[in-house]
């Protein structure tokens, strides 16, 4: 970027933070935590909404999933807009936007009124992740500062991801489920009170106006793809999510043709031209594939397995938070004295060994291990995404930071549904293969299939068998349950160890910040 260019210039060197800076890194790190608990609390209100709206199987799907539909297929669009009218502004009115729609979200009378909420509510959401990140692309010069102010950034998701079950549990012991959505209110309102004063206003001076047919070709790609994904991990291969995965790459090459003839686009193909930007993009794309699937099947081994209840597998999800967070602080530390590709490889191969950990642990039954093994690839993923996403933004131009936090949000959100949609797949295989001969002679058909689709409904299944019969059938359940799961971790293993080699390899020329992409190569158009 500029700053390190002058700095090897021998310039003056880029300026330091100030207090003021640091204060509005805490404000910026409130929206970022409602983010992700948004993403975690509503699962724990399920049953409690849905008692009192009584939702049918279709609409309780669209409740759960139209959040981070319409954050996925809406980051591209709010980032670049922050790019045009201030990432300040965008940020304000998507915090004012998403305080307002969580209350219409709380006090939902029916289904239908709750769905188009939460689909509000994904749409404010987009504007708070990119919108930030180009925040502290701009308020923080210094790399060093930069990263340790990332890696705040994504700590604050960590410790989001993990409130969250934890206080939509306390909420719901005490009020009706509306009440995880009114937490968002009193940290909204702080966000908009102390915004204006401590956060500064930055544009892109040169930014033309926004490309409406670009805007709705990627929101109408990103969503075709993500509910492509979401359709294949829920059912399997089927026409359905063939056709919406076939057509969301229809329109995602639309959307690349049009970005290439337009003088001002939407987001700037240029920016895949920078090895660093498009390394860093790839890993952290994998690294989000592997954990998001690995969280998955843990939080299913730890109640279905394991046998633990709701809130205590809950609180023993706390520890690999905690390691996120103590993870990601720690990454601006091992820059000091090693460089981003050592980093990213040695966080990726630490990874490695947490999975393979992982697996062993689900082989053994050993708790201990298991959650040793959870910390240890916690410990290492939470660097490396720390350091990729300083990577993916540093490589773009100040102006154009939106566009490449969005960018960087967009391959998080695709990452982690690939994760959950493949892993899934593979590890549903297992299970049923290794269920089919272990079914009791005389099964009615209803309860067979049952058995065979999941875990949760083979023990449903057990629970209502002759006890030597219905124990024999749990037990291979969770035994299927578990080989499915250890060969997911082996792959997460896999992957981690060829992310670790892709950033030796590709990054291993890189210095403490990669050179952003120039303005005038990323006016022209990109690819």
């Amino acid at each position: 970027m500029t700053d390190h260019a002058a700095g090897a210039a021998g310039a003056v060197p880029p300026p330091k933070a100030s207090r003021r800076e640091w204060i509005g890194l805490a404000v910026l790190a409130l929206p970022c935590l409602l983010y992700s608990m948004d993403l975690t609390v509503l699962n724990l209100a399920v049953p409690h909404l849905s008692a009192d709206l009584k939702p049918t199987s279709a609409q309780l799907l669209w409740i759960v999933d139209i959040y981070g539909f319409l954050v996925a297929g809406s980051l591209i669009t709010m980032g670049t807009l922050g790019d045009r009218i201030g990432r300040r502004r965008i940020l304000m009115i998507g915090g004012t936007a998403f305080g307002l729609t969580s209350v219409l979200a709380a006090f939902a009378p029916t289904a239908e009124a709750l769905i188009a909420a939460r689909a509000l509510l994904g749409i404010a959401a987009a504007t708070l992740a990119p919108s930030t990140l180009s925040l502290i692309r701009n308020m923080f010069h210094d790399p060093q500062q930069r990263t340790f102010a990332i890696g705040i950034w994504i700590a604050s998701f960590s410790a989001g991801g993990a409130l969250g079950p934890l206080i939509g549990g306390l909420l719901l012991s005490w009020f009706w489920w509306g009440s995880v959505f009114l937490v968002a209110v009193p940290v909204m309102l702080l966000l908009l009170l102390l915004g204006p004063v401590l956060l500064p206003e930055y544009r892109d001076p040169q930014a033309g106006r926004l490309d409406i047919p670009s805007a709705a070709l990627s929101l109408g790609a990103v969503l075709a793809v993500i509910y492509g994904i979401k359709r294949f991990a829920e059912d399997g291969a089927g026409p359905v999510p063939a056709a919406a995965l076939l057509g969301g790459l229809v329109i995602g090459a639309l959307f690349v043709r049009r970005q290439q003839r337009l003088a001002d686009p939407l987001i700037d193909l240029a920016l895949f031209r920078n090895p660093a930007f498009s390394t860093a993009l790839a890993i952290n794309v994998l690294g989000l594939f592997a954990a998001f699937g690995t969280f998955l099947y843990l939080a299913q081994y730890l109640q279905l397995v394991l046998g633990m209840d709701p809130f205590r597998a809950g609180l023993w999800t706390a520890p690999s938070g905690l390691a996120f967070v103590a993870g990601s602080m720690l990454a601006p530390a091992l820059v000091r004295w090693m460089r981003p590709a050592h980093v990213v490889a040695g966080g990726m191969a630490l990874a490695a060994i947490g999975f393979a950990l992982l697996g062993q642990a689900a082989g053994s039954g050993s708790f201990p291990l298991l959650m040793t093994a959870f910390i240890v690839f916690a410990l290492g993923l939470a660097p490396v995404f720390t350091f990729t996403t300083d990577l993916i933004v540093g490589a773009a131009p100040p102006e154009r930071a939106g566009a490449a936090a969005a960018i960087s949000e967009t391959g998080a959100e695709t990452g982690g549904a690939l994760g959950i949609a493949i892993l899934g797949s593979i590890a549903t295989a297992i299970y049923r293969g290794a269920m089919a001969p272990q079914l009791p002679a005389g099964l009615p058909a209803a309860d067979a299939e049952a058995s065979i689709g999941t875990l949760a409904g083979a023990l449903a299944v057990a629970a209502e068998l002759p006890p030597a019969t219905g124990s024999a059938l749990a037990a291979a359940a969770r035994t299927a349950f578990t080989d499915g799961f250890i060969l997911c971790a082996a792959i997460c293993a896999a992957i981690a160890l060829a992310s670790a080699l892709l950033a030796a390899l590709m990054l291993r020329r890189r210095g403490p910040t990669p050179e952003p992409v120039p303005a005038a190569d990323l006016g022209a158009g990109g690819g």
